[in-house]
């Protein structure tokens, strides 16, 4: 049986799909062939991880013929799929799939899709707003992903999230944490301050650093804030602000998602935005305190026992919107560094010393 998957676009989303692809891969067993079709900036999400038989990337908006639509269903076709597993939602994808020449075509019927479709899943709909486009009830995407796997025939699976570490990746932040003067025995708590999704999202640098110094003056700990390549300023000025030498970030060095993986891996907790990384978190068993602001916890729900969420709740929120459309960021201002470290606090006393 050869099965291909279109995986989501997001960081965190692929790692919230991971217990879907532990399900296909169990169901098609050892002689079948899993294909994951991905963007190629996701990859290392995945790297190291025993699912997948091969990758094919696919980017509409590249330069590269091979990775936009066309290129794409031609290579789809070669690989003579029994099925494809829709983790996506649009309409584009869909018609990938069904010029794939597969027989089923799994995935749900949004977008105007429902038509290039064997089997269609309905997600459930809290409302439509006055020009009639649906507003889907917040539920979990992790669940929303796995019942694409049971549609598929896959029997129940545990919804724990699972990522890999490569020998390089642990070597990346083995050299990070003697250049940054890090303690061993999982004496770090590492800051995510980022959020792709947009600036509301984003806790101020100013409070992040409030607590970093809390972090680093209270508890025997060090802080590490974590970023991605367009967040190197962010991280600098959270560090520069903190005015301590126990607080440091990895903006002047060589990024990537591994690294992010593997700091995060070794960490004693993890505070977060509503971003990728937090799941890692949840993936590696790491005790996270996370900052909601814009968006329904609901969502990215990922069943993490040891985790704490904070959210404020204004009149206007959650809005869902990517930039605060009132110009306040009331939904995140509102979060204090005093509640997120009283947070910390309990974390910290309710976990086990983590030895890295």
């Amino acid at each position: 049986m050869n099965v291909g998957v279109f995986l989501p676009n997001w960081i965190g989303d692929v790692v919230m799909a991971t217990p879907t692809l532990r399900a296909l891969r169990k169901r098609i067993g050892s002689s079948g062939k899993l294909v994951g079709v991905m963007r190629p900036y996701v990859a290392d999400v995945l790297a190291g991880t025993p699912w997948l038989d091969e990758a094919l990337f696919y980017d509409p908006k590249s330069k590269r013929p091979e990775l936009r639509s066309r290129g794409l269903a031609a290579e789809l076709r070669k690989r003579e799929l029994d099925a494809v597993i829709l983790l996506t939602n649009s309409l584009r994808t869909g018609v990938l799939a069904w010029l794939s020449g597969a027989k089923r075509r799994i995935g749900y019927a949004r977008a105007f899709r429902g038509p290039l479709l064997t089997d269609k899943l309905t997600a459930p709909i809290a409302g439509r707003t006055w020009y009639g486009k649906p507003r889907y009830t917040p539920a979990p995407v992790l669940d929303y992903y796995l019942e694409t796997a049971y549609a598929f025939g896959c029997p129940s699976e545990s919804p724990q999230l699972e990522l890999a570490l490569r020998p390089e990746d642990r070597a990346a932040a083995d050299e990070a944490w003697r250049a940054l003067n890090l303690p061993a025995a999982g004496r770090t708590i590492v800051l995510n301050s980022g959020g792709a999704f947009g600036a509301a999202k984003l806790w101020p640098n100013e409070y992040f650093a409030e607590l970093a110094r809390r972090i680093v003056r209270t508890t025997n700990h060090h802080v590490l804030v974590i970023c991605g390549p367009s967040e190197r300023d962010v991280a600098r000025d959270i560090t520069a602000q903190a005015g301590d030498p126990r607080v440091v970030s990895l903006a002047e060095r060589k990024l990537s998602i591994g690294l992010s993986k593997a700091c995060v891996e070794r960490a004693a907790l993890m505070v977060t935005t509503d971003s990728g990384p937090r799941h890692f978190a949840a993936a590696f068993n790491v005790p996270v305190v996370s900052l909601f602001g814009p968006t329904h916890i609901a969502w990215s729900e990922n069943h993490q026992r040891n985790a704490i969420h904070l959210q404020r709740t204004p009149p206007c929120g959650p809005c869902q919107r990517r930039v605060c459309p009132l110009g306040t960021h009331a939904c995140m201002k509102e979060l204090s560094p005093g509640e997120v470290f009283q947070a910390v606090e309990r974390m910290l006393a309710a976990a086990p010393r983590r030895v890295a």
